[in-house]
């Protein structure tokens, strides 16, 4: 095999990984968010602020907490799971309803909070009485991917927690001192 040939295979096994790599990405383009309108993920935001609300450091809807929530039961649940995460939206809104008198989204944060931390002390009940076979609870699901897409951002890393960057030179016995953040 000459030069020229073997520069010519080359380009052909790079061009085809190339084409074939951008028609398998076209069909990715929105990962994660193409059950998920715009409104769910604005939802899904406000009940992570509610459960990671801004404080001296960025809430979950600075961290697009929604977003993450949206791409995980997306592309991560199966369709039983992604089913009980949707009806729990749906049974938020309803439980909201019948509380207060109108959807979660137009509750005041007082309210929001005291109707997750009702509905959070049923998940701690339905847990501990849960069989292996029982589905989770949705609560749980939300209150999960929250604090997992939030802790796992850039806001939750950087200033909720104290950042150490990487790469950067191991240090295996760092200082601590008595109310420090957690070093993410």
């Amino acid at each position: 095999m000459d030069r020229k040939e073997a520069i010519r295979y080359i380009s052909l096994l790079l061009g085809g990984t190339l084409v074939g790599a951008s028609s398998f990405l076209a069909g990715c383009a929105a990962p994660g968010t193409k059950s998920f309108s715009a409104s769910d993920m604005d939802y899904l935001d406000e009940i992570a602020e509610t459960i990671l609300p801004e404080t001296t450091t960025p809430g979950a809807r600075a961290a697009q907490a929604g977003q993450f929530m949206a791409l995980m039961v997306s592309d991560c649940y199966d369709e039983n799971e992604q089913a009980i995460f949707r009806k729990g939206m749906q049974t938020l809104n309803e439980r909201s309803a019948e509380k207060y008198g109108n959807p979660f989204m137009k509750l005041t944060p007082a309210q929001r909070h005291a109707l997750l931390v009702q509905v959070d002390d049923e998940q701690k009940a339905y847990t501990t009485t849960q069989k292996d076979n029982d589905p989770v609870h949705y609560f749980r699901m939300m209150k999960e991917l929250a604090l997992l897409g939030y802790f796992t951002s850039k806001p939750g890393c950087t200033q909720a927690k104290r950042y150490m960057p990487v790469p950067g030179k191991y240090v295996g016995c760092v200082p601590y001192q008595k109310g420090d953040k957690v070093i993410a």
